[in-house]
């Protein structure tokens, strides 16, 4: 049987373009749809945006027009002008004292202090107190709160009674608590509690500081100050051991508020020498030991990142 041929039509130029147009159309179809990749279907670059996103920066005012304080007797400036008083005006957070020039002097202008910044410490406070301080702090919904407290939980009459780190870190969890549910917008300076063991090393030698300290001051650091023996030694490593795990508590909750700026570390670190401490009590700062810590505020609160 004779093979039959089959005839084409031939295509007029404009069938031409128009088969053309069409197998383009399929082929951009096909893309879209996933199919152009021999592996499968390609990557789905929305979710690889969305993954990608940058976490939120944390938000902060490097010129804040009120100012708080929250603590202990370090805030109250207690032993800077006289004998078992307190000395607010030379308070290296809120003080007026021109020496010292405070936190707030230096950003609030002279002026601005008596308006608009209030201290909330007290001598002998513990972090257990800080969160009615903090509430307090908030009623007036300021710009910034400065937070220094640690030292009282870890100066006891004996090491036994310092406050547990797990209870520190209760107290001050709350405390942030208590200041974001009456003002969610205020910003937090935490100063790291100071290295009590540095004090106790700059002061062993001083004949009137060791009489003064017999008295009962911080004795889980201070007591028995001369005595250089392994008892001693230890009961010393493990009161600053303590005071080291505050301080990692303070920058751990600190670091989970975007509002909130820990020190570094910087308090702690500081090497405090005879001229800034009391000579009252050769513990507490003197207004040179003020001024000193107003300073290492500032530099923390203008800065344009947290200290690392």
């Amino acid at each position: 049987m004779p093979t039959r041929r089959v005839h084409t039509m031939p295509q007029s130029p404009q069938g031409r373009a128009v088969a053309a147009s069409c197998a383009g159309l399929l082929v951009a179809a096909l893309a879209l749809a996933g199919c152009g990749s021999p592996d499968g279907p390609g990557p789905d670059r929305t979710k690889t945006r969305t993954s990608q996103a940058p976490p939120p920066k944390p938000v902060w005012d490097r010129s804040p027009t009120s100012i708080a304080a929250v603590g202990d007797s370090i805030t109250r400036g207690f032993d800077a002008c006289g004998i078992l008083s307190d000395c607010p005006e030379a308070s290296w957070a809120t003080g007026t004292d021109a020496g010292v020039r405070s936190l707030a002097t230096r950003l609030l202008g002279a002026p601005g202090v008596a308006d608009h910044s209030w201290n909330y410490a007290r001598s002998g406070a513990a972090v257990g107190e800080l969160p009615a301080q903090m509430a307090k702090a908030a009623g007036h919904r300021p710009d910034l709160v400065t937070v220094m407290m640690g030292a009282n939980d870890a100066c006891k009459d004996d090491a036994e009674l310092m406050t547990p780190v797990a209870e520190f870190r209760t107290s001050f969890e709350e405390s942030m608590r208590r200041l974001r549910a009456d003002a969610p917008k205020t910003q937090v300076y935490v100063a790291s509690v100071p290295d009590l063991k540095r004090l106790w090393s700059e002061g062993k030698d001083n004949p009137l500081g060791r009489q003064i300290w017999k008295l009962g001051i911080c004795a889980s650091m201070l007591g028995d100050s001369q005595d250089m023996g392994a008892a001693a030694t230890e009961r010393r490593s493990t009161v600053q051991a303590r005071v080291v795990a505050y301080n990692e508590v303070l920058k751990d909750v600190c670091a989970k508020d975007l509002r909130c700026r820990y020190d570094g570390g910087a308090v702690f670190d500081f090497r405090f020498t005879g001229d800034q401490l009391s000579t009252w009590d050769w513990f507490h700062p003197s207004k040179n030991g003020q001024g000193k810590l107003a300073d290492i505020a500032y530099r923390n609160v203008v800065a344009a990142k947290p200290p690392a």
